[in-house]
């Protein structure tokens, strides 16, 4: 790991190490990444100073889940504890920005905010027609929109009714062709928090199109993708990061993980695995067999064609859980702005042209 870690209570809040070969990788790849982590209530850009170091940022929200991105136009959306934020990249406004003027190649500016309510939203994606959205707590998969909190656009074959409940665990999602495919759950229950009793052995994928089970007896699922057009995802009580053939449900291995594995993204032949330190005190993660081996968050960096690691991400303060990871291509150091801070009313956009407005507070 570079760089020397001492005592975690002399820390800066977010240190973090990271094997030497990582700036490196993130400059070649000419990408950063971001991570939420709902737990320390961060979404967090990183991305390569030099080839020796990376440099992050830190944005404050509320219980930051999923992240969707949308290459074209260039959007990103975040759910939060009771809302989905929508942001719009302008590299012009990031050229600009008064503070540091030619720093950013990108800068995600809030445009929109969708008032969905606490719905224990995971997994986020863009569709052909709108965001599509995990519904964990009442199990189904949602279209949000700007009429009512949330539209239902799929709810799982077992269950009876939308209720508030949590039945099954729904959290993750998979869009191909612009539509909702696949989903994961922890089981098939129908009544209140049914998945905890059989938490580490009872997930389930699921084709949204045919409702069928394509496998069972999964290990915590979570995080399926398509990538190369093959289906993945993760198996979060175990640590493995598994390859589904859809045709038969066969499962293979594709690389071990010593941890509690959640979120995943993959650019350019590389997969880049979120990492969480798990509650030793929790009733469902100390059932894990892997319990006593995650001990620290962070991210792990697989080569995809070969399943060999590549690099860590290592965090000793301050992010103790992840949630989810996107890759920023084409963005060597972007920047974000909350709706926290009034900094981001200042900077406004307009076809064909940007302004950073000094805009004064006045009272009448």
């Amino acid at each position: 790991m570079a760089g020397g870690i001492t005592d975690p209570k002399e820390l800066a809040p977010f240190s973090c190490s990271y094997t030497s070969n990582v700036p490196e990788l993130l400059m070649k790849l000419n990408c950063s990444l971001a991570i939420s982590t709902y737990q320390a209530g961060k979404v967090i850009f990183l991305s390569p100073k030099n080839e020796d170091q990376l440099i992050q940022l830190p944005r404050t929200f509320s219980k930051p889940m999923g992240i969707a991105m949308l290459d074209e136009p260039d959007k990103m959306a975040v759910a939060c504890k009771d809302e989905v934020i929508v942001f719009a990249n302008s590299k012009e406004l990031a050229v600009s920005y008064p503070k540091n003027k030619n720093t950013y190649d990108a800068l995600y500016m809030p445009r929109c905010t969708y008032h969905i309510g606490q719905l224990d939203i995971h997994d986020l994606s863009w569709g052909t027609d709108g965001l599509y959205a995990v519904n964990t707590l009442f199990s189904c998969i949602i279209k949000i929109d700007d009429q009512y909190n949330f539209t239902p656009a799929w709810i799982p074959p077992f269950i009876s009714g939308l209720s508030s409940e949590d039945k099954c665990h729904l959290n993750g999602m998979v869009m191909v062709n612009g539509k909702p495919k696949y989903a994961t759950a922890f089981n098939r229950g129908n009544t209140y928090q049914s998945w905890r009793e059989g938490v580490t052995t009872d997930g389930v994928l699921m084709d949204l199109e045919s409702h069928e089970i394509v496998a069972a007896n999964l290990r915590m699922p979570h995080s399926p993708r398509i990538f190369n057009d093959n289906l993945y995802l993760l198996f979060s009580a175990t640590g493995e990061i598994v390859k589904v053939d859809p045709s038969n449900g066969s499962v293979e291995t594709i690389a071990r993980i010593d941890g509690f594995i959640r979120g995943m993204a993959f650019y350019k032949d590389f997969l880049f695995v979120g990492l969480s330190k798990l509650r030793q005190n929790s009733s469902t993660f100390a059932k894990l067999d892997i319990a006593k081996k995650a001990n620290h968050s962070g991210i792990v960096i697989i080569h995809l064609p070969t399943g060999s690691f590549t690099g860590e991400i290592k965090y000793h303060t301050s992010v103790d859980e992840i949630y989810d990871i996107q890759v920023l291509p084409g963005k060597a150091r972007p920047n974000i702005f909350n709706t926290i801070q009034p900094e981001y009313k200042k900077g406004l956009a307009i076809p064909g042209t940007t302004y950073w407005a000094d805009i004064q507070e006045t009272t009448s």
